[in-house]
């Protein structure tokens, strides 16, 4: 059978906290692509939160749809358990979560200043016993339609790597290139037989992704389809198990790719919470941040003289671009 995946990014542009890449991989029946996933799942998945009233559908979409800051973090995870439901996961703290998706490495979430939420209850702002009422019928829905959700994962890139990898490369949106390919290396890997269709949205205006391809698929002799503003798509390997990933713009309305959206806004939202948390024991009446350019200088300016007397150095705190 296929395999579609979708990946997808948060904080990109920020320069406090990680920038955090996941991929989702479903397994589908022949003929279906990322775009028909939501009408073959349309009695328990839901596009946008909008159509959600009164029915007990999952809402499955862009992140930036389900998520405004400082309004609850309840739709992202009310879509994130029903993912875990379907793969036999329920975390149950902070930790949990990250080790699910980023796995056991808690170093450099912890150097960073984003580690102090691991022991906190999870979900923040759902009840997860609502998942087990739906569960089952999600499941069954699924099993009917052929698709099987075969995993989530994602990598978080805390500042002194961002800073050291972005230092040596041609640009801010290869590394992000560049970690992305990574982590679908990874994922593609253990996968059967059968073709494989990545989407992945495009990456700071690039057209041209041969080099970075060739770079992460060592050995492989990749075609090129099409290069080009809205699509740029590359092909490689045995016809039984032909591998096609595409970049393009506004890749969130595939559901392989609308999960992973949720899953690194989900990890992002956490860290924050937790670098937020550190520096308000440090500095009073801070006001929290969520990172992005005019208010990380603000914030960055409000923590200088606790930052100098703790010690902390900027290369593990500011992201340089």
């Amino acid at each position: 059978m296929p395999f579609l995946l979708g990946t997808d990014e948060a904080g990109y542009g920020p320069n406090l906290g990680p920038l955090v890449i996941s991929a989702s991989v479903w397994e589908v029946p022949d003929g279906i692509r990322g775009d028909g996933l939501y009408e073959r799942l349309q009695s328990v998945v839901a596009p946008a939160a909008a159509r959600l009233k009164d029915s007990p559908r999952v809402a499955i979409a862009d992140s930036k749809t389900l998520y405004q800051s400082g309004k609850g973090l309840r739709l992202l995870e009310r879509g994130l358990w029903a993912a875990w439901r379907l793969i036999d996961r329920r975390p149950a703290v902070c930790g949990d979560v990250w080790k699910l998706l980023a796995g056991p490495e808690t170093a450099p979430r912890c150097e960073a200043l984003c580690g102090g939420c691991d022991t906190l209850p999870a979900p923040r702002d759902f009840d997860a016993a609502e998942i087990d009422r739906l569960g089952p019928g999600l499941c069954a829905a699924l099993s009917r339609a052929g698709v099987r959700l075969v995993a989530l994962q994602s990598v978080a890139i805390f500042p002194r790597e961002f800073n050291d990898v972005v230092d040596h490369s041609d640009s801010k949106g290869a590394a992000l290139s560049h970690w992305t390919l990574q982590l679908l290396a990874r994922m593609i890997e253990p996968l059967g037989k059968g073709p494989i269709a990545v989407l992945c949205d495009k990456h700071g205006g690039r057209d041209r992704y041969l080099p970075l391809l060739t770079n992460c698929f060592a050995g492989q002799f990749i075609e090129i389809v099409s290069e080009g503003r809205l699509q740029s798509v590359y092909r490689f390997g045995p016809a039984r198990r032909r591998v096609e990933i595409a970049f393009q713009a506004k890749g969130e309305s595939h559901l392989p790719t609308a999960l992973a959206s949720m899953a690194s806004k989900y990890l992002r939202e956490l860290a924050m919470q937790a670098f937020n948390g550190f520096w308000r024991q440090h500095v009073a009446d801070l006001a929290p941040t969520a990172g992005y350019p005019v208010d990380a200088r603000r914030f960055k300016a409000d923590i200088a003289a606790a930052q100098q007397s703790l010690g902390i150095p900027d290369r593990i705190l500011w992201r340089t671009k």
